[in-house]
This record gives C-alpha cells, sequence and structure tokens, in this order.
C-alpha cells in the first residue's frame, strides 16, 4: 500500500501543514514515528454513571441524561458565541457548554428529547453546574440491550490523555494518533521494523511492536497498558544501551600510550608530603585509575562521590603519575573561578613540587600552569610556550585550552571537571590535542544514582568515592519560612554574626546579580544568572539578587561585618582578588550567585544561608552546602523560602534539609524533574527521548537491557545481523544526539 507512511516521514502528509508545524514547534513531534512514541501521559475512566442529584464538583463524571433545552448565545459584543444545553435524568439537571466553532456543530446534534452519555469535569459558573467541552454519545439510534451495552462501554472506556499544549488540545491529538494507527492497521503493519530481536523478545515474553502501539493509544483495559508500556521501556533502554556499547567496543579498539608512573618520581615525592593519609576509598579507586592508564587503549572513565569526598586528590594523584610517565595532564573546568580554585589549591597541595624549572623548586618538580580567556597576553604567551616544550607538566584551564593556537608536547590525561557543563565538541577539540587518544577521567559534582551513570554516562567505566576523609565535620541544615515566620529569618542573620564573631566565615547565596543586564534581560523576557526551578510557574516576584541583598545586609542585620560580593559578571580579576581574600580570612561574608557552587574550597567558613532556596534545584543545594563544613568546625545551612508548605518546591528542601546523602538526593531531584532529556541536556529537557522509561524507577530494565545490548554487540558490533536495530539506532541517534551520547 503506498499510503502507508514510514516512521521517519514528515508530518505533514498525515495531519496537514498547520497541525504538523504546531506538533513541531510545541512539542517537538515532527514525523509519524515521533507521534506515534508521543504517549498518554495518563488515562482518565469515565467511570461509573453518576446522578445529576449527587455530582461532585472538580471531578471527571460520566451522566447518562436527556436534552431539555439548547439556546446559542453570544458575548465579546457578538464576536464570540456559545451554545447552553440543559441536560435532565430526573433527579437533578446540568449544563453542557460548547464554544466556538464547536457550538455551530453540536446544535445540530443535541436536540431537545434525545438521549445520550455524557462525560467530562464538572465546574460551577453563575452558581450552576456544568461540562465544559464534554465527549458524549448519543443513544437513541440504539435501543434495549444494545443501549445498557452501550453505556457500559462508554462509561469503562479509557481514555488516553495526551500531552499537549494550548494550540492542541489533547483529543486533536488522539485524533491524529488514531489516524495514523488506522493507516497501519489497513496495510496489517508490514511498514514497521522491529528493532527488538525476535528471539530476545520471546526470552522476555514482551508484545510484538504493533500490539503494543494498539495497546498504549487504545487500550480495552488496564492490563493492556501495562503490558504495552513493559515492551516500549524495553525498546528505549534496549536500543540506548546498544548506541553506549558500541561506543564502548570502539573506544576498546582505540590506541594509546600506555602511562606507568615511575618509581621514585614524582607521584611518590607528592604521597610522601601528604599531611594526612588517604581513605580506603581514594586508595581503590586511584588504583582502578594507574591500573587504565598503564593500557595501550585510552582510559574512559567516570569519577563521581558525594560532595568534598577528596575527588581532586585522586584526580591530582593520576595527573602525577602521567607526568611521571613523560606525558602531560589537562584539567578542564567550566568556569574561570572554578579553574582558578583548582589552580591554587592544586600548586598549595604540590608545594615545591609545583616549582619545576624554578628555584627553590624540588628535585622531582613540574610546573603548573593556569590557561584561561581573560589573561594578560604575557601571562598567556608563557603559558603556552611551556605547554608545547613540555616544561608545564600539568595545565588547569577553562575552554581557552581548546583554541586552535593552544599546543602540548605530549598529551597523555584529560581530566573534565564538571561534565555536564561542557558541550561533546569541546571535550572532543581537546582529545584532538593528543597525537594520540589521551586518557579521560570525568569527574562529577554531585553523586548519581546507579543507573543514571548507566544511562547518562553509559560508556564510561564508573569509579565511586562513597567515604568523607578524616576531618570533615557534620552539616546542620534547616529551612527558614521567611514568610510565614519573619523572625527565623532574624535569627537565621543572628546565627551569621555569631559564627563570624567565633572567627569563622559565612556565604550569602542568591538565585541571581540584580545589575543593569538582569534588568534588561527581564524585560526582555529572558532568564538572567539565575536558577529557577521548572515547576512552581506562578505569578512570584522576582528573585532576590546578589547587589541588593549585599546593600540590604551591610546596612541591616550585618553592619559592620566585612561583606563583599561575587558573581559571573565580574572581571576575571576582580572575581579571583574576592576570593583570595575570602581564603585569606580578609572577609567576614561573602553575598554570591551560584559561581561557588563546585571546587571553592574555604575551611574556615562554616555558615551558608541560601535566599530564594526554593528557586534552586536539590543537587544544586545539596553541591552549595557542600562549601561549607569542611574544616573542623560543624557547618550549618539555612535554606530560606517564601513559598509556603505543601508545594513540591518546598518538600525539595524538606529532603535536603533531611539528609547529606547525596545519592538519595540524586534519587529525590530525578523523581521531581521530568526524566530531562537523557541524550540531550543530561540535567533537563523540554523533551524526553526516554518518554516511558524512568532511570529511577525502572532500574533492573536498565540492568537487563545493558547485558542484552553487551551480548549482542560483542558478537556483531556493526549489527550486520539486525538490520531493523540498526535503523531503530539511526533514528534515536541523530549525529548531533550520538554525539553527545559520547560524553566519555
Amino acid at each position: 500500500m503506498d499510503c502507508v507512511p514510514a516512521l521517519d516521514e514528515s508530518l505533514k502528509k498525515t495531519v496537514g501543514g498547520n497541525t504538523a508545524k504546531v506538533m513541531a514547534d510545541q512539542l517537538g513531534l515532527r514525523t509519524v514515528g515521533d507521534l506515534l512514541h508521543h504517549y498518554p501521559r495518563r488515562y482518565a475512566e469515565r467511570g461509573e454513571l453518576t446522578r445529576l442529584s449527587d455530582l461532585p464538583l472538580d471531578e471527571h463524571v460520566t451522566v447518562v441524561a436527556q436534552v431539555a433545552k439548547a439556546a446559542k448565545k453570544t458575548f465579546h459584543r457578538g464576536k464570540g458565541v456559545r451554545l447552553e444545553v440543559v441536560v435532565t435524568d430526573g433527579s437533578g439537571s446540568l449544563t453542557l457548554v460548547f464554544f466556538g466553532r464547536a457550538a455551530h456543530h453540536h446544535e445540530r446534534e443535541l436536540l431537545p428529547g434525545r438521549r445520550g452519555m455524557f462525560a467530562g469535569k464538572v465546574t460551577v459558573f453563575n452558581r450552576t453546574r456544568q461540562l465544559a467541552h464534554p465527549d458524549y454519545e448519543l443513544l437513541d439510534r440504539v435501543s434495549g440491550a444494545d443501549a445498557a451495552e452501550a453505556v457500559d462501554s462508554f462509561a469503562h472506556q479509557l481514555l488516553p490523555l495526551y500531552p499537549a499544549c494550548k494550540q492542541l488540545p489533547s483529543w486533536r491529538i488522539a485524533k491524529s494518533v488514531g489516524a495514523v494507527l488506522d493507516t497501519f492497521e489497513a496495510d496489517g503493519w508490514q511498514h514497521l521494523t522491529d528493532p527488538l530481536p525476535e528471539e530476545l523478545r520471546e526470552q522476555r515474553g514482551l508484545e510484538t511492536l504493533p500490539e503494543a502501539f494498539r495497546k498504549v493509544h487504545r487500550p480495552r483495559t488496564k492490563a493492556d497498558i501495562a503490558r504495552a508500556r513493559d515492551r516500549l521501556k524495553w525498546d528505549e533502554a534496549f536500543v540506548l544501551q546498544v548506541a553506549l556499547a558500541r561506543r564502548r567496543y570502539a573506544d576498546a579498539q582505540l590506541p594509546a600510550a600506555p602511562r606507568v608512573p615511575r618509581p621514585g618520581g614524582l607521584l611518590d615525592a607528592f604521597d610522601a608530603k601528604l599531611p594526612f593519609t588517604l581513605t580506603e576509598g581514594q586508595r581503590k579507586v586511584s588504583q582502578q585509575i594507574f591500573d587504565d592508564l598503564a593500557t595501550e587503549h585510552p582510559m574512559h572513565r567516570l569519577l563521581q562521590g558525594e560532595v568534598g569526598s577528596g575527588k581532586t586528590m585522586v584526580a591530582l594523584r593520576a595527573m602525577l603519575g602521567v607526568v611521571d610517565a613523560g606525558g602531560q595532564a589537562a584539567m578542564l573546568a567550566p568556569t574561570e573561578v572554578l579553574a582558578q580554585q583548582h589552580h591554587r589549591s592544586i600548586v598549595e597541595m604540590m608545594g615545591d613540587l609545583a616549582e619545576g624549572g624554578m628555584l627553590g623548586g624540588a628535585e622531582q618538580a613540574t610546573k603548573v600552569v593556569l590557561l584561561t580567556g581573560s589573561m594578560g597576553a604575557a601571562a598567556r604567551r608563557q603559558a603556552l610556550l611551556d605547554l608545547v616544550t613540555g616544561e608545564a607538566g600539568i595545565v588547569i584551564g577553562t575552554h581557552a585550552l581548546i583554541e586552535d593556537k593552544v599546543q602540548f608536547h605530549d598529551l597523555g590525561l584529560v581530566v573534565v571537571d564538571e561534565q555536564h557543563r561542557f558541550g561533546v565538541e569541546q571535550r572532543d577539540a581537546l582529545r584532538a590535542k593528543a597525537e594520540r587518544p589521551p586518557h579521560l577521567l570525568v569527574m562529577t559534582a554531585t553523586p548519581i544514582p546507579r543507573t543514571v551513570a548507566m544511562t547518562v554516562f553509559g560508556d564510561l567505566e564508573t569509579s565511586v568515592l562513597d567515604q568523607l576523609p578524616a576531618g570533615r565535620s557534620p552539616i546542620a541544615s534547616h529551612v527558614v519560612p521567611a514568610q510565614d515566620k519573619p523572625h527565623f529569618l532574624a535569627r537565621a542573620w543572628e546565627r551569621v554574626r555569631e559564627e563570624v564573631e567565633a572567627g569563622h566565615q559565612a556565604y550569602v547565596v542568591c538565585p541571581r546579580i540584580g545589575d543593569e543586564e538582569d534588568v534588561a534581560a527581564e524585560r526582555a523576557g529572558k532568564s538572567p544568572e539565575t536558577a529557577v526551578s521548572p515547576e512552581d510557574e506562578v505569578e512570584r516576584r522576582p528573585p532576590l539578587a546578589v547587589l541588593d541583598v549585599a546593600e540590604q545586609l551591610t546596612k541591616g542585620p550585618l553592619s559592620g561585618l566585612r561583606v563583599e560580593i561575587l558573581h559571573g559578571r565580574m572581571q576575571p580579576d576582580a572575581k579571583d582578588e574576592v576570593m583570595r581574600r575570602f581564603a585569606a580570612g580578609d572577609l567576614d561574608v561573602l553575598v554570591a550567585t551560584t559561581v561557588i557552587e563546585v571546587g571553592v574550597n574555604v575551611p574556615n567558613a562554616t555558615a551558608m544561608v541560601i535566599m530564594d532556596a526554593d528557586r534552586f534545584g536539590v543537587s544544586q543545594l545539596h553541591q552549595l552546602r557542600g562549601r561549607v563544613g569542611r574544616g573542623s568546625a560543624p557547618g550549618l545551612c539555612l535554606l530560606v523560602t517564601d513559598m509556603p508548605g505543601p508545594t513540591p518546591a518546598r518538600s525539595r528542601l524538606d529532603a535536603v534539609a533531611a539528609t547529606l546523602d547525596g545519592f538519595e538526593l540524586s534519587r529525590v531531584d530525578l523523581q521531581q524533574r521530568r526524566e530531562g532529556d537523557v541524550l540531550g541536556q543530561a540535567q533537563s529537557g523540554v523533551r524526553s527521548s526516554l518518554r516511558m522509561l524512568a532511570v529511577i524507577e525502572d532500574e533492573d530494565v536498565i540492568v537487563a537491557a545493558r547485558e542484552a545490548a553487551v551480548r549482542i554487540v560483542s558478537a556483531d558490533p556493526e549489527l550486520t545481523g539486525h538490520p531493523e536495530l540498526r535503523t531503530a539506532l539511526d533514528a534515536l541517534l541523530d549525529a548531533e544526539r550520538e554525539q553527545y551520547l559520547d560524553k566519555g
């Protein structure tokens, strides 16, 4: 049949140009396959029949009633039209309302005396109970037993409710999906390719793909929906895991120079100077990394762990090992503040071992250089020279490291800090600067649940640091409901004063800067440097700003203390100067945006007040909180909000206050978000490629799919024996997404 659309065919032919444009712009649906994979978010049951005298408000009901009268009325000076139909069942009456074109259409059908079933949500307007745009089926065409059966099947039908938008309501999407299904049904589904190998499908006891589409879009029972979901989840998990398994296989074929540290070299000298012993976890993970570095294929490893678990120490030892083996190591940081912070702390940790070629440098020393976009010309020239000659064994920088001018003598290891902030092209550009692929270590700032690591970073081997180093202090966290209890906020500022008087320092974090650019961005409807969570879309005041809060605190509750500001739009030198002064103890309170979120290490800072805390995500709050409690004194984190409970935002804050376990919080975070586009932005996404699979709840599916994928790819890396799977892979991984998968 020529008229059967292919899954990758544009929707224009099937649904018409206008509808196709709305589907593409608003819902990201461009092809017939996209539409078939646009699953109902839930199913409404029309439910048991309700007597009109018993109608509950704000609930979906189904009634059987007779039309008593119908009248068309105009409003907006005749521009608008509505049809009001009064129905009765002897126990009471109810008004049905239709607007616009629907009014004209339904006026012809809903004539006085006709009997029908009407389903919709009960609301009240002008003290009259009504159903707006109800679904209905007229019964006066059937009689007796047939009518009773029709009533029963109408009332118990499961109605798919689709993710929709203002221009395209759920029922219109359902109509389009129905049209596509009918076309495929007429053809016997011959043009549908099934990515799941038959043997695997039978082994798992899963539905065929046509049956799954049928049952998800036109279920007769709840069991149908469950069977369809089981199959469609498997498709998503399996195709994604095959993509990742192929990536791991391809990486394992690449050549790399083994990097084995020489005995008595830089690494041994560094270890001998350490004033503390490494944790068991740090030793175990370091060994995994050194084993990888010793092989002739590039390491691709994810290092994740609790905030403050000592990931930088593990990464530094790996870098020193590579320098010992005659190579160079580069650390890529997402912001200048973080690059400077890493450079400062690494130089401090290494002491005279970081003074290679300098007077007073140790015998085994190397040079540690910083390279950022805002450096002066002379310092930059010197850094570039040190890299190309090999004088510098370690370089720490921002994406300035990726520029064409930057050449390495022998790049052996790339450490990427804060992976999700980097595009894959940036990381690949850095890898391309080595003659052979360098080894790669990716560090994440906050912990990730195991299945997320398997999905988002599935092409990397994973190492986990779950112990905190000795000497770290516990952090007490409390929610401060500023609106309900203003005296709690006053007490929060008293606590900050008390910490400063005890010789400590504090952070105050705000969601935005509050400068002219912010104001201009707001007027243009864009989001300034801020962190606002997606739900709670209620009308609210603008988020609190660093500049305003700093001024209020200086004049008010923290007057007399040394308060300074820090944000992303300050000049790099000014930012660095503020951080140096804070680290040196010359400032008491730092009022900042989230630029302090990662890598900032000031052990004397013990208190943090996060303003408008409900505007941040769970992982971000946990990450920020990790800036305090880094020394021997206990930490305090106060989450200030004016959101009343109970709301999703408030329950997020309660969750953060209740535990310091980052792995637990990362699960909470994911359960509260949409899954995000795991193949697009790892942190959030408008439309998820994982429409059915939930990376937290479906752990068993992901684990089993990974095992099956590894088995198939090991036996047939090019998938020559599985052409349908290959086709599905191409559809999922258009070029851009396949690259994004290559996080590792």
